[in-house]
């Protein structure tokens, strides 16, 4: 009889450890991939992190570093995701939260296989183009799709979910952080078309869109490791 008891209480507690390591890879993923690219773009020899995408350190010899960069990012937001699903299980936003985030995490994944062409000016000695122009190149897009589109609709479900439940600092917060991304995102693209005005600082609205996006992510996932109340979990 004791054994029949004390041993779903073992299961239970393996299951609550391994939740909480689920959700820190959501803290850890986006902090080390801001800390590496912005080492990266501060470093790489004739690359301009104020002007050029941060896909562009995939490129050249060097490239690898980045490549494994969006791998690792992209792996921690689905292990997150997974996470997050286990904690909203049955609640509002517990299904298309965990799964936007997911999502996002493959897009990144994805990213780290298929490489940028040469455009937008980097590297210097290649002809400037605007747009994708190999397989490639266009399954890079495709692929970053999902993380730039996924992270702010993601943050609005979760502005959803807070303003329910009565949370208005994190459901404001969420609100401003999915406008943010997509905001700096456009400015971003403004900036890549070679628009005067925009052009030299296309790269700094790009990393403000993916931080905004990234350092959410890593709130959530301490708050979430910090407090669960009854209605999350």
């Amino acid at each position: 009889m004791a054994t029949s008891v004390q041993e779903p209480s073992k299961g239970q507690g393996e299951q609550s450890m391994t939740t909480r390591l689920l959700l820190a890879c959501g803290v850890i993923g986006p902090l080390l991939f801001i800390i590496v690219f912005l080492i990266e773009g501060a470093t790489r020899a004739d690359y301009n992190p104020f002007r050029y995408p941060i896909s562009s350190l995939s490129i050249g010899a060097l490239g690898w570093m980045q490549a494994v960069n969006f791998l690792i990012l992209g792996a921690l937001l689905v292990a997150f995701a997974i996470g997050v699903r286990r904690v909203l299980r049955g609640s509002r936003g517990g299904v298309w939260g965990p799964l936007l985030i997911g999502l996002a995490g493959i897009g990144l994944f994805g990213a780290g296989i298929f490489t940028t062409d040469p455009i937008y000016g980097y590297p210097p000695d290649a002809p400037l183009v605007l747009a994708q122009y190999t397989l490639h190149g266009h399954l890079h897009d495709l692929c970053s799709v999902l993380f730039f589109a996924g992270v702010p609709i993601a943050c609005f479900v979760f502005c959803r979910r807070f303003a329910t439940l009565g949370e208005r600092g994190w459901a404001l917060y969420s609100l401003l952080s999915g406008l943010g991304m997509l905001a700096f995102f456009v400015l971003a693209a403004i900036g890549f078309e070679q628009i005067p005005g925009f052009v030299y600082v296309a790269g700094v609205f790009q990393r403000l869109s993916i931080s905004t996006g990234l350092i959410w992510i890593a709130l959530l996932a301490f708050r979430l490791m910090r407090s669960a109340p009854p209605a999350m979990r």
